[in-house]
């Protein structure tokens, strides 16, 4: 059965991929009560329906003082970013939320953005994205990032300064794991970090090569190349990338066989707030889709909470996103 919004070739509606960010939607609710963690199970079932591809769920795990060192965001609806949020702000386990949402959906895609991964055990995660994947019949992306928060990282005893480096290694474990259980072979690793003998990760994720992966950050430089490289299956760069960071990507992607257009590229539609305590105009938002479209981005995320403050109405507001867009593209 065709599902709301796509057209009967597959495509996406109105020819992108719409990203429902349910994280960080504080106007809408407060997140951090029982009755707010179901609303946004529902909300995932919601965007389904309306026909959205996928919905995002970002993370915390604990935040200190620095988290708003400079300065608090103005209007709450907008996104949190580097120093600019409020320390006991709710941030839901993001594995948790959409391991919730995968038992209630079945086609829109599970993206774990901006899980901060350093601070976990590469095996821990290799088995719980695993079980994710399966549980949701391979509908899991993973975005892993080192975030920003060096408070964050003191409190759960890793050291900051180390985090890229375990992210690569991480990727790597990742990779064995996943390979390995697909086979039914022991895992090995010898690693800076990280050592293990004959070890089973089971089970594995619904497709061998493990959850798809999307990296980005606020500018391409050699490590975040090399992981698009060797893990990537998406691009997901903050604002529009440059014509050097496109040409980078390409010769980063040539040993591979692969071009800049087999990646997923990941973008988004922000508002500009008329005051600090209104919300923006979605119309006007959507204005910038047809160039972003035709710059090449086949994804686009969208934080509901920057446009209606309405908990009840996510369903309405999914669908006319959706026809716009559609309207806007035809």
């Amino acid at each position: 059965m065709r599902a709301a919004g796509e057209s009967t070739d597959g495509r996406p509606a109105g020819g992108v991929r719409w990203v429902l960010v349910l994280s960080e939607n504080w106007t809408m609710h407060s997140g951090g009560t029982p009755a707010d963690l179901r609303t946004m199970v529902r909300w995932a079932q919601e965007a389904e329906d309306a026909g959205i591809d996928a919905v995002m769920v970002s993370e915390h795990v604990v935040l200190g003082p620095a988290a708003g060192a400079a300065g608090r965001m103005a209007n709450p609806r907008d996104y949190a970013m580097p120093g600019n949020q409020d320390p006991d702000m709710p941030w839901p386990s993001s594995l948790l939320m959409l391991s919730a949402m995968a038992a209630v959906t079945e086609r829109v895609r599970l993206a774990a953005c901006a899980v901060i991964s350093p601070l976990r055990h590469p095996l821990l995660l290799a088995k719980d994205f695993a079980t994710l994947d399966a549980l949701s019949g391979g509908r899991l992306v993973v975005q892993p990032t080192v975030s920003w928060h060096e408070e964050e990282y003191a409190a759960l005893g890793v050291p900051f300064r180390e985090r890229g480096a375990r992210l690569d290694e991480q990727l790597e474990v990742w990779d064995a794991a996943w390979r390995a259980s697909a086979t039914g072979a022991p895992l090995r690793h010898e690693g800076r970090f990280w050592s293990f003998d004959d070890v089973w990760v089971s089970p594995g994720p619904a497709r061998s090569q493990g959850p798809a992966m999307w990296f980005g950050g606020q500018a391409m430089h050699p490590a975040l190349l090399r992981r698009l490289a060797r893990h990537g299956s998406g691009w997901h760069p903050l604002g529009r990338p440059s014509e050097q960071d496109r040409a980078a990507l390409a010769e980063a992607l040539a040993p591979t066989g692969r071009t800049p257009s087999d990646l997923e590229l990941v973008g988004g539609v922000r508002t500009t707030f008329p005051a600090d305590d209104v919300c923006g105009s979605l119309p006007e938002a959507l204005e910038a889709v047809p160039a972003l479209v035709a710059d090449g981005f086949t994804t686009l995320c969208v934080k509901p909470g920057q446009y209606t403050d309405d908990a009840a109405g996510m369903g309405a507001f999914c669908r006319e996103l959706v026809r716009r867009s559609e309207a806007l593209l035809a």
